[in-house]
């Protein structure tokens, strides 16, 4: 990608999103860090000097458009990279409505409307939409039912926007990272009753390094899925 790039980030508070964030910042790359609350965006501009904020509720996404409309969108886009996530585990037989909605809004309607705000400033910039999904996009295990459906239709999401957007120059990434370190990574572990040992699963770096081969592939190739497995 060409110098002083401009970067839109979501998750960027922890795990992969922090650390893609810490690699195209070090770069000198500019960043628009999203975040949930004014708190979140504060907490982010004094991590990330230099960079803006974006305030939004993702598991709010009808409200999405409103919040942008009070606030300064970037008027180019080199990428949009979609890394926040919220996983809530049970069976089918006990997981409620508001489960479902909030891994849904969360996972992909807000991934959806944020494409969508920004795919004007994405094909100026012959941009590039990164979703960073899960191995739970390409299958579903017990207890996993609305994590990974949020997660298949965030692969039909891209996929659709593949085939939209390839003509105005846009490309467009799935990332599928087993399990990473991170404290999403942790809380599945808890919901799991297992104890968590961050140094059994994949270091966010070097899903961040995936991310950044997509990023910084020549204008002549296009990454469309990667699947990233645990090393060890």
């Amino acid at each position: 990608m060409a110098d002083m790039a401009l970067h839109v980030i979501t998750g960027a508070g922890s795990g992969i999103g922090a650390a893609v964030a810490r690699r195209l910042h070090a770069r000198g790359d500019e960043l628009v860090l999203h975040a949930r609350d004014a708190g979140r965006a504060k907490e982010l501009a004094a991590r990330f000097p230099g960079a803006r904020t974006l305030v939004g509720d993702l598991a709010d996404p009808d409200r999405l458009s409103w919040a942008f409309s009070h606030q300064t969108l970037p008027d180019r886009v080199d990428s949009l990279l979609h890394v926040a996530g919220v996983v809530d585990l049970g069976p089918v037989g006990e997981l409620t409505p508001k489960a479902w909605h909030h891994q849904l809004n969360v996972n992909l309607v807000a991934p959806a409307e944020l494409t969508r705000h920004f795919l004007p400033q994405l094909r100026a910039a012959r941009g590039h939409v990164v979703f960073v999904n899960s191995g739970a996009g390409l299958r579903a295990s017990a207890e996993w039912s609305a994590y990974a459906a949020s997660k298949h239709g965030l692969k039909a999401l891209a996929d659709s926007l593949r085939h939209e957007e390839h003509g105005n120059g846009v490309r467009v990434t799935s990332v599928y990272p087993g399990r990473t370190a991170s404290p999403m990574q942790a809380k599945v572990h808890q919901q799991e009753g297992r104890p968590y040992d961050a140094s059994a699963w994949i270091d966010p770096e070097s899903v961040a390094t995936t991310l950044l081969t997509a990023l910084d592939l020549p204008r002549d190739a296009e990454i469309h899925d990667l699947t990233v497995k645990p090393g060890r």
